[in-house]
């Protein structure tokens, strides 16, 4: 991870098991007595936005969503962890969307902006990865035609 960019090490750091777990079992505690409160699930949402499984970003991504949604005063915090939840999903339209939303707000967010370079490097390195596959398969084309044309001259 780039030391430029210190602010965005939520993209890189996870949580312990433990420490996820006991995020978990007070979300689940809440659930089973009919009262979420919104700090509780915003808790946990992060803790699994911040999960390297997949599984667990795409819940705390949709969690996040449903507090965005229903709550207008937490909608500045979800931004940040929406954006850093899509990031990591690899949604990286929707992850610049969120993310330019916080910085239209708050445009000296060192978060925000770290993440932003995060995004851009990763949307260029793979943009370059892409390009070297479609490289690849064109050069792996241009040869197949031609042992065609080779053995079809031959006959």
């Amino acid at each position: 991870m780039p030391t430029e960019l210190p602010y965005a090490a939520d993209a890189e750091v996870s949580l312990s098991f433990d420490e996820l777990d006991v995020l978990k079992r007070q979300y689940e505690k809440e659930v089973s007595q009919s009262h979420v409160t919104v700090q509780t699930k915003f808790n946990y949402a992060w803790g699994l936005v911040k999960s390297p499984i997949k599984e667990h970003q795409v819940e705390g991504v949709r969690l996040l969503q449903d507090i965005y949604r229903a709550e207008p005063t937490r909608r500045r915090e979800c931004l940040y962890y929406l954006a850093l939840g899509h990031y990591k999903l690899g949604n990286y339209d929707e992850a610049r969307r969120f993310n330019s939303l916080l910085r239209e707000k708050e445009p000296t967010n060192m978060q925000a902006n770290s993440l932003e370079e995060l995004i851009d490097d990763r949307v260029k390195r793979e943009g370059y990865i892409g390009m070297a596959l479609v490289g690849g398969a064109a050069a792996l084309g241009t040869l197949l035609v031609a042992g065609l044309i080779r053995r079809a001259t031959r006959k």
